[in-house]
């Protein structure tokens, strides 16, 4: 039988990011029958499910952050690299991701990558090269409209979205090819929130060696982004993958950050079951909407299915973790 030690990094990560989260054992709230209130749209999470969930989003930053910095340090050094490379797009998570590759490695090993399209936001790339002067990293810029545009001219009836996929892809190629040329690690920039709701592109910018952000929802992103110094323009501006001429997340998802996080946060993190959730303040219509996004975007969250036709079957039965062996 194996011994269970106890693991303090852990330990540390689930005092910063859980501390304090409130269980499912919350009663149900009832308030008086008020008529102006009846005709007003309900919020999607409200009353003590909102209680809950803002206790449990609830973290350490400077914690979070020392976690976070170790995380990088460990697992890039572990697979013998010293240097990271990170797609920086002027958003707050990739600027974020930036501070803690910076902390983690010094900033003369971390190389910042702007990958503008001709669309391109003029403020992403200013915002971009802001943080790379905070930080004190190297900034190549490498624009990708004569490669999309040369392909698309095959398929002009293109739609944007799969435009935007092709440019997510394209550019996650460019930054593995300078992982490559530089003997560098890329970083990830997905947040939890993203990584749960599907909202990315597989082996576009959902690919990466390693993510420092995978287990933070956005909003508590924000929380730590602040915490680190990052401008306050790149933190306050609506969120954008700047897919397309005024393009925000939230005006492509049909719902703000806030409230997702405050729903998935109770039906992930929390367990609590659908019915719970409703009784307790989480819109039925809202939580079920989160839920099938949730399950039909599990695809993106894992390896590709194998088929099985041997003994030992690479992900099902020949399983070791990353660092297998080192």
């Amino acid at each position: 039988m194996p011994v269970v030690t106890s693991d303090p990094v852990k330990e540390t990560v689930q005092r910063a990011v859980h501390g304090g989260a409130v269980g499912p054992e919350v009663s149900q709230v009832t308030e008086p029958f008020s008529a102006e209130k009846a005709t007003r749209p309900r919020p999607p999470v409200s009353g003590r499910a909102l209680e809950a969930a803002q206790k449990a989003l609830a973290l350490s930053e400077p914690d979070v952050v020392r976690v976070l910095v170790r995380f990088l340090r460990d697992e890039i050094g572990r697979v013998g690299f010293r240097r990271a490379i990170v797609g920086l797009s002027g958003g707050v998570d990739s600027s974020v991701t930036a501070f803690l590759t910076a902390q983690a490695l010094g900033p003369d090993n971390v190389l910042g990558v702007r990958m503008p399209y001709r669309l391109s936001s003029p403020d992403s790339l200013a915002h971009a090269e802001l943080v790379a002067q905070e930080l004190g990293i190297r900034l190549l810029t490498v624009p990708i409209t004569d490669q999309v545009d040369a392909y698309f001219r095959q398929f002009p009836d293109a739609s944007r979205e799969r435009r935007a996929n092709k440019m997510a892809r394209e550019r996650m190629s460019i930054l593995y090819d300078l992982s490559m040329a530089h003997g560098a690690l890329v970083v990830g920039t997905s947040n939890k929130t993203e990584l749960l709701l599907g909202y990315g592109t597989i082996y576009g910018d959902l690919a990466c060696a390693v993510n420092p952000l995978a287990d933070l929802y956005k909003t508590q992103v924000w929380r730590v982004a602040r915490h680190l110094g990052v401008p306050d323009v790149i933190v306050n501006k609506p969120p954008t993958a700047d897919l397309w001429v005024g393009q925000t997340d939230e005006g492509e998802l049909g719902f703000t950050y806030h409230d997702a996080d405050h729903a998935l946060v109770l039906l992930i993190d929390k367990r609590w079951s659908l019915d719970h959730a409703v009784t307790h303040g989480v819109r039925r219509d809202f939580a079920q909407r989160l839920l099938e996004l949730v399950r039909r975007s599990q695809y993106k969250r894992t390896l590709p299915v194998f088929a099985k036709v041997s003994w030992r079957t690479i992900g099902r039965d020949f399983r070791y973790s990353r660092d297998w062996g080192t």
